[in-house]
Parts: structure tokens; sequence; C-alpha cells
């Protein structure tokens, strides 16, 4: 494989989340288009979802319900498609979107490796990899973004890093499509800025790469911590997405701080 190879790929997985074709993410024009969610779309998607913005840096493809199709037709053809992901003109969008009790939810940029940047790292404790039946004893707070409670069925391999017995570092991955397995990382706040967190990603991300399948690593824009560890680790930004869904449910993940 190569890093082109793992771009195609991921298209071609975002062209089955939201039901449109790979060949629009490479288009110099912005696309909508009815939105899907196909059969082998990523796991973690949720119905219902009022639209999606997709972009891999030539456009943004918008995958939108009926409802929705033509204010989303005319926000798309109204920026330049990195504007679309803008706060000022997403203001514009939500006025809008409000009154049909929808809003902007979520935002997140996505990373790839770039496999010729992609090495084994050197980490200052023992690090070891961990399989499925690993995982049990720790699905707890610490390792919440390695591990997911609510889909560990879908967590499927590991690495760790160890001060003597103690796991000080862990990496996850979620098969979270077919071809396609996400990374999440944790580092005990005591042991981090030490190099853990990129050692036990970079591996993990070559340990997924020789069974053939591609890593990828999501963060928030705005969790420089995160994107210094996925560039450090041998990624590099490939697309980033905006979700719409009802506004009953982004108050209801307000409630859950409240």
């Amino acid at each position: 494989m190569t890093t082109q190879d793992l771009f195609r790929i991921a298209m071609h997985q975002s062209a089955e989340d939201i039901g449109c074709s790979t060949e629009d993410f490479l288009s110099d024009r912005n696309t909508v288009v009815p939105f899907q969610l196909g059969s082998k779309a990523k796991k973690y998607y949720r119905l219902p979802i009022g639209c999606n913005f997709i972009s891999y840096g030539n456009n943004v493809v918008a995958s939108s319900t009926e409802e929705l199709f033509d204010l989303v037709k005319e926000y798309v053809e109204r920026f330049d498609f990195y504007h679309c992901f803008e706060t000022p003109n997403m203001r514009w969008l939500n006025r809008r979107l409000e009154p049909l009790g929808q809003t902007v939810c979520f935002m997140a940029e996505y990373y790839l490796p770039d496999l010729q940047k992609l090495t084994k790292l050197p980490c200052p404790y023992e690090t070891r990899l961990l399989e499925k039946a690993d995982f049990e004893e720790l699905y707890v707070p610490e390792w919440s973004n390695a591990l997911c409670r609510d889909r560990k069925h879908l967590d499927v391999l590991g690495v760790g890093a160890y001060d003597g017995a103690k796991l000080i570092g862990l990496s996850g991955c979620s098969a979270d499509a077919e071809e396609m397995w996400q990374i999440g990382v944790d580092v005990l706040p005591e042991f981090r800025k030490k190099g853990i967190a990129s050692a036990i990603t970079s591996r993990l991300a070559m340990e997924i790469v020789e069974r053939n399948k591609v890593p990828f690593y999501c963060s928030a824009w705005s969790n420089i911590r995160s994107v210094r560890n996925a560039i450090k680790s041998g990624f590099l930004p490939a697309w980033v997405e905006m979700t719409v869904k009802p506004s009953a449910k982004a108050d209801e993940m307000n409630a859950d701080h409240e």
C-alpha cells in the first residue's frame, strides 16, 4: 500500500458513509447529494443526521436530507469550500437550521499516516502489543479515548506502555469500518510529555498497516495536544467533517454536563 492508496480507500469509505461517489471528492466544485447512510458506513454514525459536510481539500461534498437540501445547496454555493467550516459562515447556516429543529453538532479533523514518515518511535518505557482479550479490565475513565465501552466489540488491537507492571499509556483501535481502524490514545497525566503517546500511536499504526487495514486518527481542531501527537506519530491531515443533527440531540449532550 502507498499513502495514495490510503487516501483512495478513505474517500471510498466516506462515499459509503454519506451516499456520494468517490469521484465527488476529487472535483473542484462543491456538490450536494441526497443523504444515504450506506450499509458499510463507519459504525459510529448514528441517525438521525440532517446533513454531513466532508472535504478532502478539493471541495466540499454535502449529503443532505430532503428537508434541508435546498438550504444546504445554497450554503455550499455561497461560500468557498473551506469557508463552509468557518464559524461566521456557520452562523449563517445555523440561523436557518434552528427554525427547522436542526443545528451544527459535530466538527472534526481526520488524519491518515504518511507511509514515508511512519516509523517506530522510541519509548522510554516498555511497550506491549495487546489483543481484544487484554482489554476486559481496561474499560475505565483513564482509557476512554483508547477504548470505547459502548462499542467494545469493535476494539480489536492496542499497544500499552508500562512502568513495571503499571499501565501508563494505551493506544487502541476500533474496527469502525471494514477496511479502516480508528486509533485513540491516552497517557496518564504524570507520564505525559515524555514521547509515550507518539511511540504507542505510531507502533499501533504500523501494526494496523501490517494487517492490511487503514489506520485513521480523529481530533477536534482545537485539541492541540492531540493534533501534535498525530503529526509526530507520522500522520497528516486528510479530511474534515461537519455534521448537522436535530437540536434536541445536541441539547441532550449538553445536559450530560450540567
